[in-house]
């Protein structure tokens, strides 16, 4: 055998252990329980979604799969608590648009990167906004809003969670579409803010489409339009904002994405995402998707994961940036 066959084969020999021993580390994962770090408290859609699909990875896998909630700082605490685990894919992350793409904009010293740091192992849902008013605001449609805020520049206000979440963004999205002033008034959860529109506290506010549905029900609030670009199953009724106002590529939705950290190998990444497809087409979990008010996504590659957050991050930091938010926590 010449030199150059020689180490020809080798590097063959050692090309077929390598993909050999990527094939067997995809087969043998799990070898213990799952551990699924959820950036919002119990009881919200994002966990009871989680909590749905979690079931059918633990029976598919043949391990179990444990959630662990980590509400607090925009998500920034259930990231730190993953970058604490390791990177083996027994230890993901259920983020949503704020810390997978908003934060690193808001935050001056943010503790991870999302594009470095993190690997999109599914995509599966959007979770839209809805423009609700009160009801004693003269208004049953976004343009006949459009033009009483004309008329009363800043005098109309709008709550939301925070300075920086999707929610505010949502808002702000509107109110630079169209030219229009409105004053923010923050409030430290989605429950208050709401109900504080529905109390007139407040005029009007982009929020969370399935804590508003029962207050839309009993005509506490009124529903003028979705912030997604398609209707909501519940509110089959309510345009979408691109059908109210003409705009048709408006979109301001947030979206739920599972994680893992960036060191874990692609086999295992590969096998999650695999899996999770296979899940997230079970009718009984799109069926739980629907019932919180989201809307489900048909999965995705990784890279177009990959790229549709990028997207995002560039849509939401772009805005951030020209309402002076930037680095403002």
């Amino acid at each position: 055998m010449l030199p150059g066959e020689a180490s020809a084969c080798v590097s063959v020999l050692a090309f077929a252990a390598m993909v050999g021993g990527d094939a067997a580390l995809a087969q043998d994962f799990p070898t213990k329980a799952i551990t699924i770090v959820l950036v919002l408290a119990p009881g919200t859609g994002l966990d009871a979604v989680a909590r749905a699909y979690g079931e059918k990875l633990a029976q598919r896998l043949g391990k179990p799969v444990v959630f662990d909630n980590r509400p607090g700082a925009n998500g920034i605490v259930a990231v730190s608590a993953l970058k604490n685990m390791p990177g083996d894919g027994h230890a993901l992350l259920v983020g949503t648009s704020g810390p997978l793409a908003a934060n690193k904009f808001t935050y001056k010293h943010l503790p991870y990167d999302p594009e470095k740091d993190l690997v999109p192992v599914s995509l599966y849902l959007k979770s839209p906004f809805v423009l609700i008013v009160n009801p004693a605001l003269p208004v049953k449609s976004v343009p006949e809003l459009i033009k009483f805020m004309k008329g009363r520049p800043g005098e109309l206000s709008y709550s939301s969670t925070g300075h920086g979440g999707a929610p505010r963004l949502a808002t702000e999205m509107f109110l630079q579409s169209f030219g229009l002033n409105a004053t923010h008034v923050p409030y430290k959860n989605s429950p208050q803010s709401i109900a504080d529109v529905a109390a007139g506290h407040v005029e009007l506010a982009f929020s969370e489409a399935g804590a508003t549905q029962v207050l839309i029900q009993e005509g506490r609030l009124r529903a003028l339009a979705v912030s997604s670009l398609a209707r909501l199953g519940h509110l089959p009724n309510v345009p979408t904002m691109a059908e109210a106002t003409g705009y048709a590529d408006f979109e301001a939705v947030s979206w739920h994405a599972l994680v893992a950290p960036s060191t874990t190998p692609v086999p295992v990444v590969n096998k999650l995402h695999v899996e999770m497809n296979r899940a997230l087409r079970m009718p009984d979990v799109r069926e739980r998707i629907v019932s919180q008010g989201m809307i489900p996504v048909e999965p995705g590659t990784v890279e177009e994961n990959r790229r549709y957050i990028a997207a995002e991050a560039k849509k939401w930091g772009d805005l951030i940036t020209k309402l002076g938010l930037a680095g403002s926590q």
